[in-house]
């Protein structure tokens, strides 16, 4: 079944409904691409997701190589991006052809997806400036980069540096001040005293950031798996 992943809780639209049809009783005939790249545009406007849907897609060009639309293949490849922790990326290249993956906007994209995966920022935002005809084509990307970075900063440190931080979400000054606000009300930060870059942001623990919080497996072993390992004590 395909599950569509909306923003705000929104109620899902009537194409998404008619590709979710289509998908459950034939996904690979190829009459339904016109409806699954409208889709894929609807998702870009929206800011709404459907991995499996674009799987499908990506599958169907497969099969109908004249057909593929580049542009929204590199849609498709940038939702993916967004989903990040998630491995869409990946998913998503794996059905794209070597020859389309050589043109220029994908091995752009190809780079933005490695300097994510290995949280190296500074250089993400520095390429992505260079390719905001291709990044900011999608709604909502620098939004979910920036969930992203703030996902990975919380599961390596306790506590941030303002500096660190202004340069994995790609924010300074006031529009900093503003973000870090909110996070103290909605997401439990604290900001330790200091002013301007030498201030330390205390993130909220969790089992990543304080592994002293991390369930003790053994702790979590049933005592017939005891008894099957150890029959003397049965």
């Amino acid at each position: 079944m395909v599950q569509e992943a909306t923003n705000g809780g929104a109620e899902k639209s009537q194409l998404a409904i008619t590709v979710e049809q289509l998908i459950a009783v034939n996904p690979y005939n190829p009459d339904i691409l016109p409806d699954l790249e409208n889709y894929v545009n609807e998702q870009v406007s929206s800011q709404t997701y459907n991995l499996d849907a674009n799987l499908c897609l990506l599958r169907l060009y497969q099969f109908e190589p004249e057909r593929m639309s580049t542009p929204i293949v590199a849609r498709i490849l940038v939702k993916a991006l967004m989903a990040m922790p998630a491995p869409d990326y990946s998913l998503c290249l794996f059905l794209i052809p070597e020859r389309v993956q050589i043109e220029e906007q994908f091995k752009t994209l190809n780079v933005l997806s490695h300097f994510l995966e290995t949280a190296r920022f500074r250089q993400f935002w520095d390429e992505a400036a260079k390719s905001r005809h291709i990044v900011e084509a999608v709604s909502g990307f620098e939004q979910a980069i920036r969930a992203y970075a703030v996902h990975v900063l919380s599961i390596t440190y306790q506590k941030v540096p303002r500096t660190i931080l202004a340069e994995a979400i790609n924010i300074e000054g006031v529009s900093l001040d503003k973000f870090l606000e909110h996070q103290v009300s909605n997401n439990g930060w604290v900001i330790e005293k200091g002013q301007g870059k030498g201030q330390l942001i205390t993130l909220p623990p969790t089992e990543f950031n304080h592994p002293e919080l991390k369930k003790n497996t053994a702790d979590s072993v049933p005592l017939e798996h005891i008894t099957r390992i150890f029959p003397i004590l049965g």
